[in-house]
Order: structure tokens, then sequence, then C-alpha cells
């Protein structure tokens, strides 16, 4: 089959992309020869730059009828014999089936978010595994791919970008840092703001280390509430693009996050991460690296997917003394 063509499909977002990077390693590793496209959003295809498992990232234009349609002539004109769709959303199934591939992949109707993108696909299937990262390699496997002994997350992060983190944490006199992220992709999966802050207190009188918020567009808000609770010295916020963002995480003594991007990207660059998880499953949606420690009160919890645009009762729950423990935890200083 190394005249196998694969298109696979996850446009976004941030985390979730992290998470199917493994399935396209476990292609390449079975197929070295095979051509291997994957689609994404513009704003994310700096994730893919120099990956050794994939061909070409086709950047989608969704923005415009001629940018789709564009689009379309291009993914056309790579005669993919087999489309691989993780994402299961309208717009990832449409522009699979618009592929004119003879195999297309994907999740059953009962998984998937928008359940009728199944009909889509050719062959439909139901997750096995317990993380997310299990699930997209279950797509795969039937693809062809052998289950790989290891995950495995090719993120390259450039030299200018180390150079502008540099440049940022000279201008602030930072050292040593840890990153507090105190934002999420929707709020009942966040933990409040204002406790980052009096985290951040904690932890710089603990470690002797400086905070340094990340924030993406629209959280501006979130950084300002963090830094107004923090006290002296205060953490800085840093607007970054995604690649100086990898770099920076990859520098960081240590991550705290909600289950957001940021969180999955820093545990798939090697960065220790400290996870608060309330409404959504750690298991599925969780930090990949076993070392990493998770913040969580079951009793509290009530596992949904939901977007609620309020702090949750159960990440409410979290105490900033509690995540203090986590963090001496996750650096070795407390069993």
């Amino acid at each position: 089959m190394d005249e196998a063509r694969f298109l696979l499909v996850r446009l976004g977002s941030l985390g979730d992309i992290i998470h199917a990077l493994p399935s396209a390693a476990a292609l390449r590793d079975t197929f070295p020869s095979a051509s291997i496209d994957w689609a994404v959003e513009p704003r994310w295809a700096r994730l893919l730059r120099s990956n050794p498992d994939i061909n070409d990232a086709i950047c989608v234009d969704r923005a415009t009828a001629a940018g789709m349609m564009a689009t379309l002539k291009r993914v056309r004109a790579g005669r993919y014999t087999c489309v691989v769709d993780f994402q299961a959303l309208y717009k990832s199934a449409l522009l699979a089936f618009a592929s004119l591939a003879p195999r297309r992949i994907g999740f059953k109707s009962s998984y998937a978010r928008e359940g009728l993108a199944a009909v889509c696909y050719t062959e439909r299937l139901n997750p096995q595994g317990p993380h997310k990262v299990d699930h997209n390699l279950i797509l795969v496997e039937a693809a062809g791919a052998e289950k790989p002994p290891s995950a495995r997350f090719p993120l390259e992060i450039g030299a200018e970008d180390e150079e502008v983190v540099a440049r940022e944490l000279s201008l602030t006199g930072i050292r040593d840092y840890f990153v507090l992220n105190p934002g999420g992709g929707w709020l009942s999966k966040c933990w409040p703001a204002t406790r980052y802050g009096e985290l951040h207190r904690l932890l710089a009188a603990r470690f002797g280390w400086r905070g340094v918020i990340s924030f993406g567009p629209g959280e501006e808000n979130l950084a300002h509430e963090a830094i107004g609770a923090a006290g002296m010295p205060p953490p800085v916020a840093i607007p970054l693009d995604l690649g100086p963002l990898m770099a920076l995480l990859h520098r960081a003594k240590f991550v705290v996050s909600a289950d957001t991007g940021p969180l999955h990207l820093a545990s798939a660059l090697g960065a220790p991460v400290i996870g608060l998880y309330g409404p959504t499953d750690p298991s599925r949606n969780g930090p990949y690296s076993r070392a990493d420690v998770i913040v969580r009160n079951p009793r509290s919890s009530i596992t949904t997917y939901r977007r609620e645009a309020s702090y949750s009762p159960s990440m409410l729950s979290i105490t900033v003394d509690r995540v203090v423990c986590a963090v001496e935890r996750r650096m070795g200083l407390r069993p």
C-alpha cells in the first residue's frame, strides 16, 4: 500500500490537532512511502511545519467562496485513496466527501458532536481506549496503520521563536519562570483568573520564580484579572503568536492550566503540566503524559461537554492550596 494517498482532516483547534499528531505518525511508520497530507485551518498550520510525518499541509480557506473552491480543487487534485476525518463536524465531513476518495473514515454519529456528519463517510467507527489520542488512532488503524508502541508529537520550535521569547523575557528581567493559563474554550471548564493570581503569589514565594500569563485573543481581561490579584511581584502577560508560545511553554519550569489548547501543547512539548479539571473528563481530555498531575474533585464534578458561560461548581471547588500541592507533587517535592 505504499502507493496509498492519505488526507487527514483536522481543521482545528489547537488541542485537537495535538491529539491527532500520533495518528499521522502511525500512518507514516506503517506506510513510509505514502503521500500523507493534512487539511487544516490557516491559523493552526504552524503546528505542522517541518512535520516529518506530513508531506503537505493544505490550508482550508473558508472565508470566501473563491477560497473554498480553490481548496476543493486542490483536495481533488490530490487523488486521495483514503480520507480520515478526526473532527466529525459538517465542515470537515463535507470536505472529506468532496474529495471523492473511495474510502472516507470517521466516527459513528453517536460519537460525533454533529452526528449527521457521519453520513459522509464510507466507514464509521466507535472510539476505543480512554484518551482522545487513542480514539484518533482507531481511525488510522482502520486505514491500515499499525498501533504504535508510543505516541509521537513532532513539533518544531524555530530559532526565530526562541529569539522572540528571549527578547520578551529580557525586557521584564525574567530568567526562570512558570506559566499560568487562565483561558479556555468556554468558561465552565476554566478556573477563575483571580485564583491564578493568588496561586502566583504562593508559587513565586515557594520557588523564587516569576510567572508568565499565557492568553489568547479575547482573553486579555483574564490576564489583567490574574495580575491584579497576584500582588507583588506580579506575573507578566506576554501576547505571543503560536510559534513563540511553543518556545515559551517548552522552556517553562511548569505550566498550570485548565483543559485547553496550551495545556495539551505544553504536555506534547515535554513541559511539566498541572491540569485543572471539572466538567471535562481528564482520562479522555487530560494531558497525555502520565507524569503530569491532574487536580479534580470527582464528587463535585459531573462530566459534560456543554459549553456554559459561567464558572462551574466543580472548577470553583478547586482550592488554591490544593493546586500548590499538585505543583509540588509534579516537581517531585512531595509524594
